[in-house]
């Protein structure tokens, strides 16, 4: 299964949140992160059972003007 993850920083640590599936971790590095949502998300499917036909998100940028 591939899956997508939004990377940001809070404070030292990096917070990697998957936008698939309402799932998120952190870890010290953007790869701590990851590989810690991995094993986030495989526990998560051991209680919810795999995600049959999961779209990945459109994921985009844009200004706002205050």
């Amino acid at each position: 299964m591939e899956f997508t993850a939004a990377i940001t920083q809070e404070g030292n640590l990096f917070v990697a949140r998957c936008l698939e599936v309402e799932v998120t971790s952190q870890g010290e590095s953007t790869d701590d992160a990851v590989e810690n949502l991995k094993e986030a998300l495989g526990l998560y499917f051991e209680d919810q059972g795999e995600p049959v036909g999961l779209a990945h998100p459109t994921v985009t940028t844009f200004q706002l003007s205050a």
